[in-house]
């Protein structure tokens, strides 16, 4: 093997993701270590830390009605307008839903983008699909269910470091959804996964991956360590690289991710007060009518983990809110399940990030992959709609109390201030000092920019 070979092979894409690489890497007396793995994705990310800034990326997966959230429409058909009424906010002028009293009072801390559409040659993209989009700012792939391109995490996580050495970037809660991979920007820019969910009340959460193996002593540990010094040594003669002199650094950084006290700290939401744990509340118990599937909404401690995720420095957290595709018994299901959780959660997280200062540089964005049909169909629910769709933004210098853009008189399509998903990823970047333009190469070696288009919503700031 060649010199040139050598090189190619060493900057080949680590074949292990970031989740297993916390288990298992550092501990393998062979291969490449997580030590390597960070090492690598501190060199993608020259970029590194340029502002104390982080983002909570709330995703209402299968894409929540705009008519029954943020764009009501009470002078509109029965047909059209459906059950619930408008009230008002702390803002005059600006209604929403009766189902979120809590969000309501402080509508002057958060804002509405009532004109988002998905770009019409885009097509059908319902959920895995949409997901794609709103993750990605790039057209769906064939496979709905595997992104093409990276995910808004992904290249956060390319770009930017931790606001703190012994965190992580990028985290998933609980895991990932179609969308959110990091596609040819390589393992290391993969999200970690928490996998386990903090819903229920008296349940222990534990993450898993964040401990050695059962049965791994701390006296193997600490063999194997020393000879992966040892191998980094012997490796560092035998290449002459001096890139490499760096790695006792990164080694250190990879143990304590696995031994080390603040990840692990992070996501223990023991530590919380019970007083704010049921502020942020607790899964209602109801049986979901969807016959579309769903699961029930226990999510609102998923936004408890997210601030104190941001709050221990990483980067980019992503929620799932998973399931609003309520093709049947919409009315009923946001009234007994996804509503009132939705206001209780999210309205203690605004107001939880203010208090503590967190607020100013949280930027929370909570929306969905689509909005759903104006016209309630025969089993009184809602269908997928790409025409028009809300969001709601906050912190990271939003302006509270503003809508920007509007629809038409049945939410139907955007008629003021048209905006699309990739504009909301901008607005994103921008928050965090990503360069939106850069471009990286695909599988194919082709560069391709980090977003197609897409320009800040000037408007919310």
């Amino acid at each position: 093997m060649n010199d040139s070979q050598r090189s190619d092979l060493w900057h080949e894409p680590l074949a292990i993701d970031r989740r297993g690489a916390l288990k298992w890497g550092l501990l393998g007396a062979g291969g490449l270590s997580l030590a390597e793995l960070l090492r690598r994705e501190a060199s993608g990310g020259a970029a590194a830390a340029r502002s104390g800034n982080s983002v909570i990326l709330l995703h209402m997966r299968g894409g929540p009605s705009q008519l029954e959230t943020w764009d009501m429409k009470p002078h509109a058909p029965v047909e059209i307008r459906g059950e619930f009424q408008p009230i008002s906010t702390s803002v005059p002028g600006i209604q929403i839903c009766e189902l979120l009293p809590q969000t309501a009072k402080i509508m002057h801390k958060w804002s509405i983008v009532r004109s988002l559409e998905h770009p019409k040659e885009y097509g059908d993209v319902s959920h895995s699909r949409g997901d794609q989009v709103v993750f990605t700012g790039h057209p769906p792939g064939p496979n709905a269910d595997e992104n093409i391109h990276p995910s808004v995490g992904s290249v956060i996580s390319r770009q930017l470091q931790p606001l703190d050495r012994s965190m992580l970037a990028y985290v998933m809660v609980p895991r990932k959804i179609p969308g959110t991979g990091s596609a040819y920007l390589g393992p290391a820019c993969e999200p970690f996964e928490s996998q386990a969910d903090p819903a229920n009340r008296g349940a222990k959460f534990e993450v898993p991956n964040l401990a050695p193996p059962p049965g791994l002593a701390a006296e193997r540990i600490d063999d194997r360590r020393g000879l992966a010094r040892s191998l980094d040594r012997l490796r560092e003669r035998a290449e002459q690289c001096a890139a490499m002199a760096a790695m006792d650094a990164y080694e250190q950084q990879a143990w304590e991710l696995i031994t080390g006290p603040r990840v692990r700290k992070a996501f223990d939401l023991d530590a919380e007060p019970a007083s704010l744990r049921e502020r942020y509340g607790y899964p209602p118990r109801y049986k979901a009518r969807m016959r579309a599937g769903g699961d029930n909404p226990g999510w609102n401690q998923r936004l408890l983990l997210a601030r104190r995720l941001v709050e221990a420095g990483v980067r980019m957290v992503t929620v799932d809110l998973r399931w609003w595709d309520t093709h049947d018994d919409n009315f009923w299901s946001l009234r007994n399940g996804f509503l009132p959780p939705f206001d209780q959660a999210y309205s203690a997280l605004i107001e939880d990030l203010e208090t503590r200062g967190l607020l100013e540089t949280t930027l929370v964005v909570a929306w969905g992959e689509h909005g759903r049909t104006p016209r309630i169909n025969k089993t009184a629910g809602r269908d997928h709609w790409m025409s028009a769709f809300s969001a709601a933004l906050a912190g990271g210098g939003v302006q509270g109390g503003r809508a920007i853009g509007a629809t038409d008189s049945h939410a139907a399509a955007v008629k003021e201030n048209p905006k699309h998903p990739q504009d909301v990823l901008a607005t994103i970047y921008r928050h965090l000092g990503v360069d939106a333009n850069e471009h990286y190469a695909d599988h194919a070696g082709r560069p391709v920019r980090v977003l197609p288009f897409g320009a800040p919503i000037d408007e919310l700031f």
